[in-house]
């Protein structure tokens, strides 16, 4: 991890340094905000999913946020390749008046490169807990044709980017207008509880869901967006 010198609350960078996951690798990753601090998390740059030949690559996260805290959970996009084998979860246990932050986009392929991921595994899991109890739990599965199945107007309409963002804290509502005012016609955004609030956006490449990604961030992270996400 790197702790870059900042004026504003903790910020720390992840770097995974074999530059990529693939068959066998297993990141455990666990940390918390303890009561009364502000903690945000990023990555030095894009993940990368490649091609896997003998089993999956296994990522868990596990986060708590103490009564009082606030923690931003920002890595920047996971790049799949043709042929990946991801398996992902993330479990946040919150307590009290806790703030949470999250999104983990993700993009199938580089456009820009001419790069189809026509076959693949992808597997995640978002778990949040509130003092115990069950907040928010949502489960993706894809696999085989990757291609097609992106391609069918129920699931993502041939968008190969998409991301999942959550903000739970006690100004959640008043910022839902102008959130969903940043959001494509590909995007939406609701509240489930009075202080959560749940967007998720498709995009045609991982350029178009920066461009409504970033203005969201910096409202909901208060203008403490990591510097990383800019490079």
């Amino acid at each position: 991890m790197l702790f870059p010198r900042t004026d504003q609350d903790l910020s720390a960078i992840l770097i995974n340094t074999s530059g990529g996951l693939t068959s066998g690798d297993i990141f455990e990753f666990e940390a918390t905000a303890q009561k009364g601090s502000n903690l945000t998390l990023s990555t030095q740059a894009a993940e990368r999913g490649y091609r896997a030949l003998t089993g999956s690559a296994v990522t868990q996260t596990t986060l708590s946020v103490e009564d009082g805290a606030r923690l931003n959970w920002l890595p920047q996009e996971l790049i799949l390749f043709d042929g990946c084998d991801i398996e992902r979860s993330l479990t946040a246990n919150m307590q009290g008046d806790a703030q949470f932050l999250f999104v983990e986009p993700m993009v199938f392929g580089r456009t820009a490169m001419k790069e189809t991921v026509n076959r693949g595994r992808f597997l995640d899991q978002v778990t949040i807990y509130r003092d115990q109890i069950l907040l928010y739990f949502d489960r993706v599965r894809l696999e085989d044709d990757l291609k097609n199945t992106l391609s069918q107007r129920a699931i993502a309409q041939g968008c190969l980017a998409m991301v999942n963002l959550i903000y739970i804290g006690p100004d959640a509502e008043a910022h839902l207008d102008t959130v969903r005012s940043h959001l494509p016609i590909t995007g939406g955004a609701t509240m489930i509880e009075d202080d959560v609030m749940v967007g998720r956006v498709l995009a045609s490449d991982g350029f178009e869901l920066r461009q409504a990604l970033l203005p969201i961030l910096d409202l909901l992270s208060q203008n403490t967006l990591p510097k990383t996400w800019r490079l």
